[in-house]
């Protein structure tokens, strides 16, 4: 067999899926350490994972071992770990209530609406839009910043968790406003094409 048929019956075994599932693992680790007030480990810890979600894409380009598991492994991961995350902070009051709630309503009317979309029409690839993509950017950062007060009190700190909070709102309620506009779009395309023939 050839290196790409091992690639394709074999998606586990490449480099950036392995990420992938390592950051995973990584997430229960992580809630422990919150849950424990261990906020160094923590953010140890945040920051290991969202080394491999930058390495992961990155890898999967220069090794070519893009695969369609990696396509839907790697978001999942991403709202697996960000919206556990945002909950447990929560839990913790250190997140604010409504952060909280924009991002996990987010995350769940998208994935019930991808869910609908795919039992309906088969629709299933969606590609992240630029409002996406900047959303998760702040999510993280806002993790981040949230677990470095924990840490030091310095002001700029501070500075940098409110300027995040207030980014992943506007950027949350952004990019859901533009997934709805995307969805009624191809809705709309798919209703004036009809059933496609075979």
């Amino acid at each position: 067999m050839s290196d790409d048929s091992n690639v394709r019956f074999n998606p586990l075994r490449t480099t950036p899926n392995l990420l992938t599932l390592l950051r995973i693992c990584l997430a229960p680790f992580l809630v422990a350490a919150i849950l424990e007030s261990h906020y160094l480990l923590s953010f140890v810890l945040f920051v290991a994972a969202g080394l491999t979600d930058a390495l992961d894409g990155a890898l999967a380009r220069v090794l070519k071992q893009r695969s369609m598991l990696g396509h839907y492994l790697d978001p999942v991961a991403d709202k697996l770990l960000l919206s556990t995350l945002f909950l447990v902070l929560l839990h913790k009051s250190l997140m604010p209530v409504t952060v909280t709630v924009l991002v996990f309503g987010r995350d769940v009317a998208i994935l019930l609406v991808a869910a609908i979309l795919y039992a309906a029409v088969g629709r299933r690839e969606f590609h992240p839009s630029i409002f996406g993509k900047a959303n998760t950017l702040a999510q993280i950062a806002a993790v981040a910043a949230v677990l470095l007060c924990q840490l030091t009190p310095a002001y700029w700190v501070h500075s940098f968790r409110e300027i995040a909070l207030y980014a992943t709102m506007v950027l949350t309620v952004a990019s859901g406003l533009h997934y709805a506009w995307s969805v009624s779009r191809r809705l709309g395309a798919s209703t004036a094409n009809g059933p496609s023939g075979h």
